[in-house]
């Protein structure tokens, strides 16, 4: 039998720890056969950002059509998009497809660096999380996109809340950037009618580049096997704590949560 068929729409990371190499890991290691759409090019190490060339949105456009119209998707996974232009072009080409969409709004890099324009902002509120069947942001990117300041469970809730009136059918809120310290990570996953709390052992590892990018691949890896949203989250958060406990060093910075770590 084929495997799943899993498309990432993202930049990429030349340090192989988050992006499109992060992506592609993720769903080697949950049997699904990944596929990609370069947005963008970093030049990334474990210290940071030292560059971002944009693509040009016609090689995002057919890269996307090259893939979907012959190949065809069971899900897809959104991150890195840098700009106004190109989170418009990848809302548009998701209007095509069927398959379920997780939305990963990344904003800024694990080292602080800007990966999205201040001025395509509103075009993923308006075009992008309308498209989502998952939205997969965390707390520092609620407050980019809604204003909302994280504190606390309660307000997650409200983060949440926020989000979902954007269109996405799902939110999932991510609690690792909770201030405290707590044992355990907390993510909530709301509809907003069902509430999944979701908990995790908090591991004392820095090495935790490409957390973000590896839940929603996870995520989406889970919803191309057929997995109803709930438990596709839930086996993407176990794979993902499984990740973190592994990370390891990975030059002078940080290092990058280990993808492969249930064959080790």
């Amino acid at each position: 039998m084929n495997p799943p068929l899993a498309l990432t729409v993202a930049g990429s990371d030349s340090g192989g720890g988050a992006g499109i190499q992060a992506d592609l890991k993720t769903m080697l290691a949950l049997g699904v056969h990944g596929m990609s759409v370069v947005t963008a090019v970093t030049a990334q190490n474990s210290r940071g950002v030292q560059g971002v060339w944009e693509l040009p949105v016609e090689a995002v456009r057919a890269q996307f059509r090259a893939v979907v119209d012959d190949i065809g998707v069971q899900a897809v996974k959104t991150g890195m998009l840098a700009s106004a232009p190109l989170v418009e072009t990848v809302a548009e080409l998701l209007a095509s497809v069927e398959a379920p969409v997780v939305v990963d709004p990344v904003g800024v890099s694990k080292h602080g660096d800007p990966l999205l324009a201040e001025a395509a902002l509103d075009s993923v509120r308006t075009k992008l999380l309308p498209a989502a069947t998952v939205a997969t942001p965390n707390l520092d990117e609620v407050t980019q996109l809604t204003g909302l300041v994280v504190e606390d469970e309660s307000g997650m809730r409200r983060a949440a809340e926020a989000i979902l009136a954007y269109g996405p059918r799902w939110a999932l809120i991510k609690g690792g950037h909770l201030p405290g310290d707590f044992a355990e990570v907390v993510d909530l996953l709301t509809d907003g009618t069902e509430e999944h709390w979701l908990y995790a052992p908090r591991y004392d590892n820095r090495h935790t580049h490409g957390t973000g990018c590896t839940l929603a691949s996870a995520v989406a890896s889970g919803l191309a096997k057929g997995l109803a949203v709930p438990e596709a989250v839930r086996e993407a958060k176990s794979y993902v704590t499984g990740a973190i406990a592994a990370g390891f060093a990975l030059g002078s910075g940080i290092g990058p949560v280990d993808h492969g770590w249930q064959t080790r």
